[in-house]
């Protein structure tokens, strides 16, 4: 996953150069730890991370 990154709003880990989940142009490639959220509505750990869409997200942004 070397040319995703992850957006610094919403974690969100895409390989376009806008976050198609926020549109927030504000990305970086400094991220670490994925967490693939396939039932957000079940999962305990995207409700705390307040995470509505499936998806990849990253769980770590480096600055």
């Amino acid at each position: 996953m070397a040319d995703y990154k992850a957006c610094k709003s919403c974690r969100y880990i895409t390989d376009k150069s806008e976050c198609p989940v926020c549109g927030s142009k504000d990305l970086t490639a400094k991220w670490n730890r994925l967490l693939i959220v396939i039932d957000p509505e079940r999962s305990e750990i995207a409700k705390k991370l307040n995470i509505a869409l499936k998806g990849e997200y990253a769980l770590e942004i480096q600055e």
